[in-house]
């Protein structure tokens, strides 16, 4: 006979599986292209969110988001795909299908998931951007980023401005946020958790200022509409909300 914890981490197993397999059937009928390794997700006119797959030895399958901001036939991408391959078929996407010139890729940290592709990015002459931690942070001269920033990067797309920010140490001590006024979106990456997440990969964060460094988001940006974490679904500024809670504590 099973036993109350034992029935109860069933029950939570269940639940976290019915959620996973609601959110797969939910972006394949509102998917804008979807293979087995790439699926885009879109959120407005402009904007689309990019899921792709990490392998991990904890985790197994993980589903890893990025960002496309696009605007008036140019696309800057916030993360790469976790693997060369899916990245280029991003990138495929985007110039064949789409038509669109993609002027840079914005990545959020210095983990796989966020910059695992970005040779491919180089390979074709794409600009690159990264805060100067994260180029410190990585190893690998062809994954480092080519151009760095210390506090706020601004770029074009279009005649639409993107803000990429440094607000903090959470998730990794180089991890940014990139906000499009003209949506009142966020990427936030990994620092921004999906609602009833649990902690996630701790091995580089700092957890001590992780609720600061979300609080400062949060008071920055008081009409945010969409805000997009580094795995699982986007919501509003309840996202923040939860990370905030989530690590007030921890």
């Amino acid at each position: 006979m099973e036993t109350d914890s034992n029935m109860l981490k069933n029950s939570k197993l269940l639940l976290l599986f019915l959620l996973a397999l609601a959110q797969c059937k939910s972006y394949k009928a509102n998917s804008a292209y979807s293979t087995d390794s790439l699926k885009i997700i879109p959120l407005s006119k402009n904007s689309y969110v990019h899921i792709t797959y990490l392998q991990t030895e904890s985790s197994g399958k993980v589903a890893c988001n990025g960002y496309i901001f696009m605007n008036k036939g140019e696309a800057l991408v916030f993360d790469t795909p976790s693997d060369p391959e899916s990245t280029r078929e991003l990138l495929r996407w985007l110039e064949d299908i789409k038509g669109q010139k993609v002027i840079g890729l914005v990545a959020n940290h210095f983990h796989i998931d966020a910059l695992g592709g970005i040779s491919e990015f180089h390979k074709k002459g794409i600009a690159t951007y990264a805060h100067e931690k994260t180029s410190k942070l990585v190893e690998i001269p062809e994954k480092k980023p080519q151009n760095t920033f210390d506090d706020q990067l601004i770029l074009k797309v279009g005649d639409k401005e993107v803000i990429n920010q440094y607000y903090g140490e959470a998730h990794t001590v180089d991890n940014i946020v990139s906000y499009v006024p003209e949506e009142e979106l966020i990427f936030g990456g990994c620092m921004v958790k999906m609602l009833n997440a649990g902690y996630g990969n701790l091995d580089d964060a700092n957890v001590s200022t992780w609720s600061t460094t979300v609080q400062k988001i949060k008071e920055a940006h008081p009409k945010l509409k969409t805000v997009i974490p580094g795995h699982g679904p986007h919501g509003g500024p309840e996202l923040l909300d939860y990370t905030i809670a989530l690590f007030k504590n921890k």
